[in-house]
């Protein structure tokens, strides 16, 4: 990947960060953008620290024009583009019924509608290069987890849609991955939306045992690297995924249990 031109949505913190360093230290050229002009300056100074060359862009992936304009940004400070990473995303943690409708649609216009404009943007000039849109997606776009409707539902049509494009570009020499790391060590649980919009604050799982944004962003660094179509990243993951296709009522109530066992997870 050296002297790849590589865009990273949501690239200030956890995975995207991640990425952007495993990128960047096997010489590939960095775009990161974020919502937040202040983290977006801390993650350029922490990569720059590192010998990384990167600009941050500030935008919000829900806005279409903000994912135009980090495409846009992107090339005119590089002049191509080479893999797009669609990794911004958020979460929720409600039961459906106490949900209010507006977090669902929150989590889906940042999770699948930002995946859609950022690569409706990017295509051209992926098409040119024959590079790489990559999607960020979870176990939870394989399987529904009960008090993450609205996540799983995202990551559900983000895979849907990435799918379809992928046969779309089959004989275009573009590349389509979708990587499904598990639960991951980052800050998305903490800002994961509550029942009415609000900030979770803590975590209801134990950080500690989960994987590290490193681990992930070197798994799907491989995974660019050899064009894989898909890659699912913990072996409770692929036993998930295998089991929910021949045994989907075990693998419901296998869930639920482990579920429930999360702080005020409101099942029984």
């Amino acid at each position: 990947m050296k002297n790849k031109i590589i865009l990273i949505t949501g690239g200030t913190s956890g995975i995207g960060l991640a990425l952007a360093k495993e990128f960047g230290k096997n010489g590939s050229r960095i775009s990161i953008t974020g919502r937040d002009l202040q983290k977006l300056d801390q993650a350029k100074a922490e990569l720059s620290s590192l010998g990384i060359e990167s600009i941050g862009i500030q935008a919000d992936a829900s806005s279409e024009t903000d994912q135009r304009k980090a495409v846009a940004q992107t090339l005119n400070h590089y002049g191509s583009l080479d893999v797009l990473i669609n990794n911004a995303g958020i979460s929720m943690r409600a039961l459906f019924k106490d949900v209010d409708l507006d977090v669902i649609r929150k989590v889906m216009e940042t999770n699948f509608f930002g995946t859609v404009s950022a690569t409706k943007a990017a295509l051209p000039y992926i098409l040119k290069s024959k590079g790489s849109i990559v999607g960020i997606s979870s176990i939870a776009g394989y399987k529904g987890l009960p008090g993450r409707t609205g996540y799983s539902a995202s990551k559900f049509a983000m895979m849907g849609f990435l799918e379809s494009l992928e046969i779309e570009l089959l004989k275009k020499g573009v590349h389509v991955l979708l990587a499904c790391p598990g639960f991951t060590s980052s800050k998305i649980r903490e800002n994961s939306l509550t029942k009415d919009g609000s900030a979770q604050g803590i975590s209801p799982r134990d950080e500690a045992k989960m994987m590290s944004p490193e681990e992930v962003a070197s798994i799907i660094y491989q995974a660019v690297v050899q064009r894989k179509r898909s890659v699912i990243m913990t072996g409770q993951g692929k036993v998930t995924v295998w089991l929910n296709k021949f045994f989907p009522s075990l693998v419901n109530r296998l869930v639920y249990k482990t579920m429930a066992k999360e702080p005020d997870s409101g099942l029984e």
